[in-house]
């Protein structure tokens, strides 16, 4: 090659090179072009920001619940109402103690009598008394019996919990008092109240009653609509093709 091959292989790399810092210059000026829009955006619509991080959480909500969906949905023997063979699973984590637990059970018997095709799961989360991990154990041990549901019915209604309520609602709901003390003391029990524990804590519960519903997570008190609305989410989610 001559030496005006070597001239041109020269201009052609400069200008390549000159070409490059040009392209990356452009980059730069619509990156800061855009950064400005976004910025001045946001500025001015900063109702955005909760909307954003509200997304955010819902999509680290669904991750934490596929990664656990068996400690959730799969329930403690007896521990179910509704359909048991339900499309959606309802799983609300409850504490005896907690007022806004109770105020909640009109929404979960008025969706089991609305929607026959929804599962309800009840998952003891006893977080606010000695009372209430008490209460649980007596209800996991009622589930034993195949009796949750009306020792759960009768101490919620007893509007406190104590050993006295505690043990009017176990006879009520016609346990045998020694079968129950034994399923108590049982690593099963135990077992499942510490599981609830640990996956409340996965899925970043702040108090009861806690809800999962398909891929969402609820928190606080929720309405019939707003349960209904959950269901039906959880509905299409199921039958709509993932992206």
């Amino acid at each position: 090659m001559g030496r005006m091959g070597n001239i041109a292989m020269l201009a052609a790399a400069a200008l390549a090179g000159a070409g490059g810092a040009i392209v990356a210059q452009r980059v730069a000026i619509d990156r800061t072009a855009t950064e400005t829009v976004v910025h001045d955006y946001i500025l001015a619509n900063p109702e955005i920001l909760p909307q954003a991080m509200q997304r955010l959480q819902a999509k680290e909500a669904g991750k934490a619940v596929a990664a656990n969906r068996a400690a959730i949905v799969e329930p403690f023997p007896g521990a179910i109402a509704g359909n048991p063979n339900g499309d959606v699973s309802v799983v609300a984590y409850l504490d005896y103690a907690c007022g806004f637990c109770r105020a909640s059970l009109p929404a979960i018997s008025g969706l089991i009598a609305s929607d026959p095709n929804v599962r309800i799961v009840y998952r003891e989360l006893p977080i606010l008394s000695q009372g209430s991990r008490t209460a649980a154990e007596w209800a996991l041990a009622a589930a034993q019996q195949g009796k949750f549901k009306p020792f759960h019915d009768a101490l919620y209604a007893a509007g406190r919990v104590d050993d006295a309520t505690i043990g009017a609602a176990a006879k009520a709901a016609g346990l045998d008092a020694t079968t129950a003390r034994a399923a108590i003391a049982s690593p099963q029990v135990a077992g499942e109240i510490e599981r609830n524990m640990k996956t409340a804590g996965l899925l970043g519960f702040s108090g009861t009653p806690s809800w999962v519903v398909g891929d969402q997570v609820l928190g606080g008190a929720q309405t019939l609509p707003a349960l209904q609305a959950a269901v039906a989410e959880a509905r299409k989610a199921k039958t709509t093709p993932a992206a």
